[in-house]
């Protein structure tokens, strides 16, 4: 860790049955305020999914005090940057950490079999498997596992539709899922199970622990990997990558993306300019007015 990285991010998820979420995130909103955490949790009956920084040194006592309050073990992953890369904190109680769509869908039961990350690359390149880039068009458009499949959805929900269309594909195959951090693959794999595919697996810890883990020696990974923050994408170092993101649909861009006609700083982008109304864009506008004001008087506009 480069010493001028003085925060800690911190991701996490468990599916768990939890019986009162709202005394759960009371809890956890006494303990983040404190410590000036940002960043975002989401609690449902069927667990807890959140990514969030702090300054370094507060990351352990909050996974102390997060797996003494749950009494659960959690995998943590954590890396660092030179600053918060959220502007605010919410805690969000929802009827699912990741939303799915599908009734009686329960990963705390049953889910894919789980794979080392060193193990990985060893069993995509087996031709019996297929891997499966369960995120979003937006993400895996910009870097994903050699000769895997995309579903190129536009939310998660549209995943079992996508799978049902593509079911041809996985006869007589073993399948291997994988996502940014896990949840996703963890809950799509269980889907998959209840399908009755007997031969499903998941790459632990998503994208996020496979780039710590082997740094991507084996160039299986190509591109880069999207988050949800102001990093936008991370590379195989886990430091910021080469992209910005456009506000206006919240797709990353490039260097190529920001010198087309094409391009408007804050209001649209390549792959938006013609998907927004006039209305959008003007309101688009107002909005990088208001946010170029808000960095004049030194404030974060969490419009931004």
């Amino acid at each position: 860790m480069h010493k001028a990285n003085s925060f800690e991010i911190i991701s996490f998820y468990k599916f768990i049955n939890l019986s009162n979420p709202k005394q759960l995130k009371y809890k956890l909103l006494n303990f983040l305020e404190v410590k000036k955490f940002k960043g975002t949790i989401i609690i449902a009956n069927e667990g807890l999914n959140g990514t969030i920084s702090c300054k370094i040194g507060n990351g352990e006592k909050f996974i102390s005090f997060l797996e003494k309050t749950t009494k659960q073990k959690f995998l943590i992953k954590l890396h660092y940057h030179i600053s918060h890369p959220f502007l605010r904190l919410k805690v969000k109680i929802k009827d699912e950490i990741i939303r799915l769509g599908k009734n009686n869908i329960s990963p705390a039961i049953k889910t894919g079999t789980y794979v080392d990350a060193k193990k990985w690359d060893d069993l995509i390149s087996d031709p019996e498997v297929i891997s499966i880039d369960t995120r979003n068009v937006y993400e895996s458009e910009i870097g994903t596992f050699k000769n895997s499949l995309k579903s190129n959805t536009k939310n998660f929900t549209d995943f079992p539709k996508w799978f049902s269309k593509n079911k041809k594909l996985m006869k007589n195959k073993k399948i291997a899922m994988f996502c940014t951090g896990g949840v996703r693959c963890e809950k799509a794999s269980a889907y998959l199970i209840k399908q009755g595919y007997n031969h499903v697996f998941q790459l632990d810890g998503g994208i996020i622990s496979y780039l710590k883990e082997t740094k991507n020696k084996n160039k299986k990974w190509t591109g880069e990997c999207f988050v949800f923050d102001e990093r936008v994408t991370l590379n195989d170092n886990l430091t910021k990558g080469k992209y910005d993101q456009c506000y206006a649909c919240g797709s990353a861009i490039n260097e190529i993306d920001k010198k087309s006609p094409r391009f408007k700083m804050g209001v649209y982008c390549p792959k938006c300019k013609e998907l927004t109304s006039n209305k959008q864009k003007k309101g688009f506008e107002e909005r990088k007015k208001q946010i170029f004001l808000a960095k004049k008087r030194g404030l974060n506009h969490l419009g931004n």
